[in-house]
């Protein structure tokens, strides 16, 4: 996989798409991790925590949440809940990129929300600690992803119906599916614009 040097200069010459924000809009961000390690490029994954209520209890997540009112940007706010959620404090410094803007759809239809993700790049092996709403913390190479090699599919519930989505298996009990998986697919066209898309 490039490595973050590369990653760096392919997203500074990206123009993400940005949605267009009413007074009633729901704003958030997310921090997509990233870092070098034994020669492999590796991105960040939580685990949010079981909720009742919650529509994205226990699914695998970029760290991140809604933009308050004291958050003086998006990225503010990925950075601030990116602290909040699991203690990693990033930096401003350390951000690399933006994506494109994501919509999130559920059952009644879209939603008047964006989700905005922002790449950061950091060093070493953080300690992290995590707050009520993370069950888990992972760490995975960017690569396997890329070339399909953890590709597969799972019934989610839907509506109380079950409905096949793709997405990333990361070891037996982790997998990446649908508005996380769709960041990951949109950041691999920008590093890759031979990648073809798998929805």
């Amino acid at each position: 996989m490039l490595p973050i040097a590369d990653i760096q200069a392919r997203l500074s010459v990206h123009e993400p798409l940005r949605f267009s924000v009413r007074p009633d809009t729901r704003q958030a961000a997310v921090a997509v991790v990233l870092r070098e390690r034994g020669g492999h490029t590796e991105v960040l994954f939580i685990q949010r925590a079981v909720k009742e209520g919650d529509p994205w209890s226990g699914d695998m997540a970029f760290p991140g949440g809604h933009r308050e009112p004291a958050d003086a940007s998006l990225a503010a706010a990925a950075i601030r809940e990116t602290a909040e959620e699991i203690g990693l404090v990033i930096e401003p410094s350390d951000m690399i990129g933006e994506l494109s803007q994501q919509r999130p759809v559920r059952q009644a239809g879209r939603i008047d929300m964006l989700v905005a993700p922002y790449v950061f790049a950091i060093d070493g092996d953080p300690a992290f600690v995590l707050s009520h709403e993370v069950a888990d913390v992972v760490w995975t190479r960017l690569a396997p992803m890329h070339a399909g090699d953890n590709q597969a599919s799972e019934h989610k519930s839907i509506g109380g119906q079950p409905i096949l989505f793709p997405g990333y298996r990361l070891g037996a009990r982790h997998f990446v599916w649908g508005l996380t998986y769709r960041m990951v697919q949109t950041l691999f066209e920008v590093l890759d614009p031979a990648y073809e898309r798998s929805d």
